[in-house]
């Protein structure tokens, strides 16, 4: 994991952007919590004039601003622009997802001979880490600057017993924002007794622009020719079954809903796309396993990670409820997600990548999101 070189002080107000245009980062408080705690947010500015908002409550991408093929910037990710409704309201809109990102069934797993039971918080299933995961945590924040490059150090402790996990664990997160429009984002995490992890980011994401219609003309390509399919509760049968044939081949680029209406079973299962693809990196390093354009605006996502999984949301649930940060609400679909993980309920399937951390280990992953245009 990248090292952090130079720390900022920001504890005297929001810090102005360089004065030669280069990197900065600024700070101002975002919100109060029903307990007290003032909650922050930091704005991240590269050399190019792409902007990354980030909250201290779950640490949250709360807005992240990139141009178009003609040079006009957008904020291309679902959120709110208030604590209030991330509180009461958001569907993990660009939170930090733990301790276990995705579903375990029943909320139940086996570690060591001894059987945990979780929170079933998503029907009769885990999700996500919970009642109270780490995207409703607060998390200490760190700012740090390079010649080319700003970021966040985001840390929290989860002791142990947490939302029933065993093991305290100390978990870091840094948001790196690049002069090249890479967001890079590299966990961390270590832990005082035997337990599972799978830590990823929830991003939703609208390339013309948040609010801004539905995400079914985006194509997108997922370098995965596997998938694990799931039950009618969205846990995976146990099965990497092959994606040749079926709607949710995406090895070639495709519009989203070119298929998504699709009769198949696991389409259905779904309300849409709602799967983990295996990656064929499978995990040996940072390789390319997304990549989404949007047609009209020029705008191109690709997602990098060295996880063996990627879970393809397609927005099903979103209801035209929420309304976002420019004051539009979000109808169906109007956002999607690519959450780099291990797979969903691997700890109840020996055949999948373990999640599961020691004492003495240490937890890494990385993955980064590449914005650029056609």
């Amino acid at each position: 994991m990248a090292v952090v070189a130079l720390a900022l002080s920001l504890t005297g107000g929001p810090t102005a952007q360089a004065a030669d245009g280069g990197p900065g980062i600024t700070k101002k408080q975002f919100g109060t919590l029903a307990n007290g705690k003032k909650i922050d947010i930091y704005t991240l500015r590269n050399s190019t004039g792409m902007r990354v908002r980030i909250l201290t409550y779950g640490g949250i991408l709360q807005s992240i601003e990139v141009p178009d093929g003609g040079g006009e910037f957008a904020n291309v990710t679902l959120g709110f622009n208030n604590l209030s409704d991330y509180v009461k309201k958001s569907p993990y809109f660009g939170c930090i997802t733990g301790r276990y990102a995705n579903r375990v069934a029943k909320g139940r797993f086996t570690l060591d001979g001894k059987t945990y039971q979780l929170a079933t918080n998503d029907g009769p299933n885990h999700l996500h880490g919970g009642d109270k995961g780490f995207d409703k945590r607060v998390w200490k924040a760190r700012p740090f600057k390079r010649h080319d490059s700003v970021g966040l150090v985001l840390s929290y402790t989860s002791p142990n017993g947490e939302e029933s996990y065993p093991g305290t664990l100390r978990t870091t997160v840094v948001y790196t924002l690049t002069d090249d429009n890479q967001i890079r984002m590299d966990y961390r995490a270590t832990t005082s007794r035997p337990t599972i992890v799978n830590l990823t980011n929830h991003a939703y994401f609208n390339l013309r622009g948040e609010g801004d219609g539905r995400i079914l003309d985006h194509e997108l390509q997922i370098n995965a020719s596997r998938y694990t399919p799931v039950d009618k509760t969205l846990i995976p049968t146990g099965k990497i079954a092959r994606l040749g044939g079926t709607p949710l081949d995406f090895r070639e680029p495709t519009a989203i809903g070119a298929r998504i209406s699709s009769t198949n079973q696991q389409i259905v299962r779904g309300g849409g796309y709602d799967h983990n693809y295996v990656l064929d990196g499978r995990g040996h390093g940072l390789e390319p396993a997304a990549r989404v354009v949007e047609p009209d605006s020029g705008r191109v996502l690709e997602v990098i990670t060295d996880q063996p999984g990627l879970q393809f949301y397609s927005g099903n649930f979103l209801d035209g409820t929420l309304r976002g940060t420019g004051g539009r609400l979000y109808p169906k679909r109007s956002g999607f997600a690519l959450e780099s993980q291990h797979f969903p309920d691997s700890p109840n399937h020996d055949d999948f990548p373990s999640t599961v951390l020691r004492p003495g280990d240490v937890y890494r992953t990385t993955t980064i999101y590449a914005f650029s245009t056609m």
